[in-house]
C-alpha cells in the first residue's frame, strides 16, 4: 500500500525534472490534502518531532511534509502542487530573508491567500531563543557534542559573537547536525514555549 513517504519521494523526483505521473497517481490514491513546504531536512525533523509530541499523525491527516532544498525551489513546488498542479492546499515555513520568494511563488500560482509562516532568522534561531542558550548547551552536552562546541567557540571568528548566534552557527558546522538537533531542540520545549511560527503552522493544519 502506498504511503505519504512514497508520495513525498515522487514529488521530489518530479520537481527535479522527473516524470509527474507517479506523483499524480499517488495523489489520487492517498488522502493527501495539504503540502507543507519547508526549506530543508532540519525543518522537517522539527515538524515531525512536534507532531510526535502532540500525538498527531500528519500523514494520516492527509498532510505531506516536504523539504524543498532551499527557498529558491519554492516556485517549482508551488506550481506542481498548488492550484495549477495537484490542487493541494499549501503552507510552510521560511526564513525572514526568503519571505519574498515564498510570497511571490504563492501569488504567481494563485495561492496568495494561503498561509505560510516566517521565522525571524531561521527555525534553529527560533528554537534556541525559546529554550535559552543555557538549556541548549545542556542539550549539546547530553548529545555528546560538548567538546566539539568548546573547540568551535575557541575559534577567532566566534569571539565577540552573541551566544545565540554562536550556537546557531555551531549547529550547521557538521553534516547532519542540524537535522539531529531539529528534533532534539523541539523535544526539549515546554508545550507553551513552542515558537510562534511553528505553533501557528500546526494550528493551520
Amino acid at each position: 500500500m502506498a504511503d505519504m513517504g512514497e508520495f513525498r519521494d515522487a514529488v521530489t523526483a518530479w520537481a527535479g525534472g522527473g516524470p509527474g505521473d507517479p506523483a499524480r497517481e499517488l495523489a489520487a490514491r492517498l488522502p493527501v490534502r495539504v503540502a507543507v513546504l519547508l526549506e530543508g531536512a532540519s525543518d522537517v525533523a522539527a515538524v515531525d518531532a512536534l507532531a510526535d509530541g502532540r500525538g498527531r499523525n500528519l500523514a494520516a491527516e492527509g498532510v505531506c511534509v516536504l523539504p524543498i532544498g532551499g527557498a529558491m525551489s519554492i516556485g517549482r513546488y508551488v506550481r506542481l502542487l498548488g492550484p495549477t498542479g495537484l490542487g493541494l492546499r499549501l503552507t510552510g515555513l521560511c526564513d525572514e530573508a526568503e519571505r519574498s520568494y515564498y510570497a511571490r511563488a504563492f501569488e504567481r500560482a494563485g495561492a496568495a491567500r494561503q498561509d505560510f509562516f516566517v521565522c525571524a532568522a531561521d527555525l534553529e534561531d527560533e528554537l534556541i531563543r525559546a529554550l535559552g542558550v543555557t538549556r541548549v548547551e545542556e542539550l549539546v552536552g547530553a548529545e555528546g557534542d560538548l567538546r566539539a562546541l568548546q573547540t568551535f567557540l575557541r575559534q577567532p571568528a566566534q569571539r565577540g559573537r552573541a551566544p545565540q548566534r554562536q550556537f546557531r552557527r555551531f549547529l550547521g558546522t557538521k553534516k547532519g547536525r542540524k537535522i539531529r538537533y531539529g528534533r532534539v531542540l523541539v523535544e526539549a520545549l515546554d508545550p507553551d514555549r513552542v515558537p510562534a511560527p511553528l505553533d501557528d503552522l500546526f494550528s493551520s493544519l
